[in-house]
């Protein structure tokens, strides 16, 4: 008989996945998924068993509830987070209205003597980063343009952020909507209520309605884009024919530890924005000492290197929502409030297809910045720290010289947007401007229609042509002199 062999075991997790920390670059450790729910303890055990609001917390903790959506929600929308902290947000000094800034807007209704409509293209040259006066990451937020308003739970607003200090003992609370922050110069190292992030050019960051963060600027001064979007939150969108994995996968987005700190000193600086009105309350604690947490209403970073780019491998275009990172719904069926699309390094292989973006009028709002590299076929000097804007159903496309070049090059597989990241905040509302962007900015420059000036009737160049193909096909020929002919849909002439 042969010995038996005894069975050996492989490995075991310890524990679930996190990520592993990036060095300085980005120190921290983050757990992955979109839309599901997650738990963290900064001290094992905290978190109850069985339940989310025992009698008595282990150390005395509070137990502290957030929602983020109708109690009553599906479950597939209801978003809630469990917060077990050292003193309750309601132990707080009161709060004090705060004076207006001029450059922060929320109100897009035409209105609003404050905000102004286009229907022509817009550019801005990067925004100026202060420098003669101490700007935080508040009080940098300058308003572009915008949607609705948030008291009627459903619009869009778009911010810069123009910062060059951290905030210190400060914190903010926005209250109207949920934040998607892009930055374009420096990193932003956030820490919020669940635990920090390091956002780096390149990610994005979510912190939804209501939850409290404080941004510090380890580079130095920081630029960057905001969208934010009232009544809505982001999901990713449908894939449909894709499958079940593509462009943004669900396991590259990252969510943070729990992380708390022990101080009971003084703060005097806690920010809301609350309807458009910023208001402060003091505190005798620190914002950030949860010391775990469980739920699915969690801030969250996503690097945009990760996307996975699909389109068109024979001839074409498929239209822009291929590049849709995330989207957020609006109260009306398949029409989204706002897509957040990118633009960056891929392959164009379209065989007899005219490569650029051909000429369009969409319905849709387009808002397009640029994180880095370069965007050609413009006029507009689109640069990193700049944006351009295009109303619904305004034209636009690139300009003649590069219309002439994607008519006569050679077409073999090629790179595009190589070491290039651009965005765009794409909506199904109309928007305003805000007068700080028409008018207080100093970088708005209207696009130069002259650069479609070339874009000339090259149909005329072929009129003895035409007439030679419409001979043949039995047809009339075209009108003589002031006479004009068209064709009805049966093919056969109108005179006019």
């Amino acid at each position: 008989m042969s010995k038996s062999k005894e069975s050996t075991s492989g490995a075991t997790a310890a524990s679930s996945f996190n990520t592993t920390p990036r060095g300085q670059d980005d120190p921290y450790q983050y757990q992955t998924g979109f839309g599901n729910r997650f738990a963290s303890e900064a001290i094992p055990g905290v978190l109850p068993n069985g339940q989310n609001m025992p009698q008595k917390n282990k150390y005395d903790l509070y137990t502290e509830g957030m929602t983020g959506a109708s109690f009553v929600a599906p479950r597939a929308d209801n978003l809630n987070a469990w917060l077990h902290r050292i003193r309750p947000s309601v132990a707080h000094q009161g709060f004090t209205k705060l004076p207006d800034n001029p450059d922060l807007e929320s109100n897009f209704l035409p209105l609003n003597s404050k905000v102004h409509v286009s229907p022509t293209q817009l550019a801005w040259h990067p925004f100026d980063i202060p420098s003669d006066q101490v700007v935080d990451f508040v009080d940098g937020l300058k308003t572009v343009a915008g949607n609705g308003d948030p008291t009627l739970h459903e619009g869009i607003a778009v911010h810069m952020y123009l910062a060059n200090a951290s905030m210190g003992r400060k914190a903010f609370c926005n209250t109207d909507g949920d934040m998607l922050i892009l930055p374009e110069r420096g990193r932003l190292d956030i820490q919020t209520e669940f635990g920090r992030l390091m956002v780096r050019p390149g990610e994005l960051i979510v912190i939804q309605r209501g939850i409290k963060f404080k941004v510090k600027l380890p580079d130095g001064p920081s630029r960057g884009y905001i969208q934010e979007i009232f009544g809505s939150h982001y999901t990713l969108p449908e894939l449909g024919p894709l499958g079940g994995h593509g462009l943004a996968n669900a396991r590259d987005f990252e969510h943070p530890l729990a992380s708390f700190d022990l101080d009971q000193n003084h703060w005097d600086s806690m920010w809301c924005l609350v309807c458009g009105e910023m208001h402060s309350c003091s505190q005798e604690h620190t914002p950030f000492d949860v010391v775990a947490w469980h739920g699915n209403y969690v801030p969250y970073k996503y690097d945009m290197k990760k996307f996975v780019f699909v389109g068109s491998i024979s001839k074409d275009h498929i239209d822009p929502s291929i590049f849709c990172v995330l989207t957020a719904k609006s109260k009306a069926t398949n029409v989204p409030l706002a897509d957040f699309l990118i633009f960056s390094g891929r392959w164009d292989v379209g065989e007899g297809t005219f490569r650029p973006p051909y000429y369009h009028r969409n319905s849709s709002t387009e808002f397009m910045g640029m994180i880095y590299g370069e965007y050609g076929g413009r006029s507009d000097g689109f640069k990193p720290g700049g944006a351009s804007f295009e109303t619904g159903f305004c034209p636009h496309g690139v300009s003649y010289e590069e219309f002439q070049k994607a008519t006569q090059a050679e077409l073999r597989p090629t790179r595009v947007h190589e070491n290039t990241l651009v965005f765009m905040f794409e909506s199904s509302m109309m928007w305003t401007i805000t007068d700080w962007a028409m008018n207080r900015s100093g970088k708005l420059h209207k696009h130069e229609p002259k650069m479609w000036d070339n874009l000339k009737g090259q149909f005329m160049n072929h009129l003895e042509e035409v007439e030679e193909d419409l001979k043949r096909a039995g047809l009339p020929g075209l009108g003589r002199g002031s006479e004009q002919v068209s064709m009805n849909g049966h093919g056969q002439a109108n005179g006019h």
